[in-house]
């Protein structure tokens, strides 16, 4: 299976995993990027079975939208039984670098109230140590400078992703050349800098499940079992 073909596979296989757990009134988080827009495809064939969702993006509530999924405000709802979003970079902990498409900062907020965080992703994602990747952080615009002082203090080589705007209306610094071998202390650290919104590390709150692809068949690991 070519790359797309493995995003395709993990999203369906990611909509068999939580099937048989939703009901009538289940709320499903939805990530975003293209991984999740497979799941969102995906998705619909069962959208009877569950009440609706909640979104990390203005582009992936649109997607629902158009086929037909309610898509609610997260102040409005109770319980979030599984968050379903793909991942730039895993490692075997299932700590995370998420945050290509910009919307780290609302997939980080519903990651953090979903039961269940389900990582779908192709294999060329899972990875010894992070940061090959570059690190996305969500600034305050007026804080863009400043922040990326401190970014290279830490080590890093911020750069300042021209032309775009967040769906909350910051500014992203992807922060290249970082070796990120404990996750959770850089998580925390980056995120004290002030006028930093968030940061594109999902170690906190890693994922429970991460589905992933590969050239022959799609696999299923747990947090639990690398601890």
């Amino acid at each position: 299976m070519d790359l797309e073909d493995q995003k395709r596979q993990v999203a369906e296989h990611a909509v068999q995993f939580i099937e048989p757990h939703l009901k009538a009134e289940s709320i499903v988080g939805v990530g975003t990027g293209t991984t999740a827009n497979y799941f969102i495809d995906a998705l619909a064939a069962i959208k009877h079975k569950f009440d609706g969702a909640v979104s990390s993006s203005v582009a992936s509530e649109t997607r629902l939208k158009s086929h037909g999924i309610p898509v609610y405000d997260l102040n409005g709802v109770a319980d979030v039984g599984f968050y379903v979003d793909g991942a730039d970079e895993s490692n075997h902990r299932l700590e995370l670098i998420k945050g290509r498409g910009g919307a780290l900062t609302r997939e980080k907020i519903v990651a953090s109230v979903a039961e269940t965080f389900i990582c779908i992703a192709d294999a060329s994602k899972l990875v010894d140590i992070l940061g090959a990747f570059p690190l996305p952080v969500e600034v305050i615009p007026m804080a863009r400078s400043a922040v990326a002082r401190q970014l290279v203090a830490l080590g890093g080589r911020p750069v300042y992703r021209e032309g775009y705007v967040t769906d909350n209306g910051n500014v992203i610094l992807d922060v290249h050349d970082f070796v990120i071998e404990d996750p959770c202390t850089m998580e925390a650290r980056i995120n004290n800098i002030v006028g930093v919104v968030t940061n594109g590390l999902f170690a906190l709150r890693p994922a429970d499940v991460l589905i992933l692809g590969g050239p022959d068949a799609v696999t299923t690991r747990r947090a639990a079992d690398a601890r």
